[in-house]
């Protein structure tokens, strides 16, 4: 697969380096918490970025709801990136299962499991399909990168920058955008599954 991180766009201020950010909320978060998401989440506990703006107003589920803007300043920081391979799967089983395997890294920037985002009830992940056969089903689908905050040296370097406010309307159309996305997904997730397994059989 095409290394994904070719497609990151950084802005460069003399020696540092910098992403744009955007984080879903119902409330303007000016100032972040790692410690409030949840320890099984794809990449353990922290706070989830997006690259994408677009993604951002897709999944945000809320009603009259705010996109946070931020932009973190990556120098000095510990940074491990991922790509959809193996290391990637298994970081993000061992983390459905509380066990976060990369505590000292500051950011993690990688992919978001489409499992996570459509409705497959974590099946790639529960050790029913075998690893490589669950890795490929997952490689199908939309591919959107997310970055997690860990620790607080990289907390330190996240700048709130603005917010946008959506009201109904707006919250509406993306949802159903995100909807049209779900059933390609899973049009092609219950084919490989067929394929690729006895399940569906």
């Amino acid at each position: 697969m095409k290394d994904l991180f070719n497609t990151i766009s950084y802005t460069n201020f003399g020696d540092f380096m910098n992403l744009k950010l955007y984080h879903a909320s119902n409330n303007i978060i000016n100032k972040p918490n790692i410690n409030h998401g949840r320890s099984n989440a794809d990449f353990g506990k922290g706070f989830y970025l997006s690259l994408d703006l677009e993604f951002t107003k897709k999944w945000n589920s809320g009603t009259n709801s705010y996109i946070n803007i931020y932009e973190l300043d990556l120098n000095d920081l510990n940074i491990k990136y991922l790509n959809q391979n193996k290391e990637w799967f298994n970081y993000i089983l061992n983390n459905r299962q509380n066990n976060d395997l990369l505590k000292d890294y500051d950011v993690i920037i990688g992919p978001i499991s489409n499992d996570t985002l459509f409705d497959t009830f974590g099946l790639l992940t529960s050790g029913y399909i075998k690893e490589k056969k669950a890795l490929k089903v997952l490689k199908n689908g939309p591919k959107y990168i997310q970055v997690v905050i860990k620790s607080e040296k990289a907390l330190n370097n996240l700048r709130f920058i603005n917010y946008i406010s959506e009201n109904d309307e707006e919250t509406t159309y993306y949802r159903q955008l995100v909807k049209k996305d779900e059933k390609k997904f899973l049009k092609k997730f219950y084919k490989i599954l067929r394929k690729e397994t006895k399940i569906l059989r």
